[in-house]
């Protein structure tokens, strides 16, 4: 079965991209030090499901040889209008991850310095295991870039879309139930809906 990607946006009408996969562990390196990476995988299995998925969604891409990429999306805006949020929306996510690794390149040294203290250094390894994951998504990010993507109209998306905000809780339960129903996801309210939901 083929993946699916999505770019949606949420509760907060903020775009979310994430694909048809489950959230998986993050892979960790086979070494002496399995331990410390086993605790550093718990530690960001944590992160919000909408930022870990889409973490993996990226990565995903990197699977992905010449064909096209289908995204779909709710069809509520002109395709022309969604290409140019997609576009716009994966430049912000490449300069947001150029960022934050800059930034945890300068902490690795410190992260390293746990290593003198008794116990596996999860410190270092979280923050490795994170490194990781960032620099194989902005790859998936520049990858998704140079692909050409196929829009794809979701119905069911566009009553998401359109029940933000004016719906009653219940009958938003109820739209994503049926996404979740009609593409197989998981978790899909804890990525599109608010936290405490």
């Amino acid at each position: 079965e083929s993946m699916e990607f999505f770019f949606v946006r949420d509760y907060r009408e903020k775009y979310r991209f994430f694909s048809s996969e489950p959230q998986r562990d993050i892979s960790i390196p086979q070494s002496r030090t399995k331990r410390a990476w086993e605790l550093a995988q718990k530690k960001l299995n944590v992160l919000p499901p909408r930022i870990l998925r889409q973490e993996q969604a990226f990565i995903r891409i990197l699977k992905i040889k010449d064909a096209p990429v289908g995204i779909r999306h709710s069809g509520l805006r002109s395709e022309k209008r969604i290409r140019l949020r997609f576009s716009l929306f994966l430049h912000k996510q490449r300069s947001k991850h150029l960022l934050v690794l800059i930034g945890e390149t300068l902490l690795l040294p410190l992260s390293g310095l746990a290593a003198l203290l008794p116990g596996p250094n999860v410190a270092f390894a979280a923050l490795a295991l994170l490194m990781i994951t960032q620099w194989r998504a902005l790859q998936g990010i520049n990858r998704l870039a140079g692909k050409k993507h196929e829009f794809l109209v979701a119905p069911l998306f566009a009553e998401w879309e359109t029940a933000c905000g004016k719906a009653p809780k219940e009958e938003l339960a109820g739209v994503l139930k049926e996404i979740e129903e009609e593409y197989h996801l998981t978790q899909l309210n804890r990525i599109l809906w608010r936290k405490e939901v």
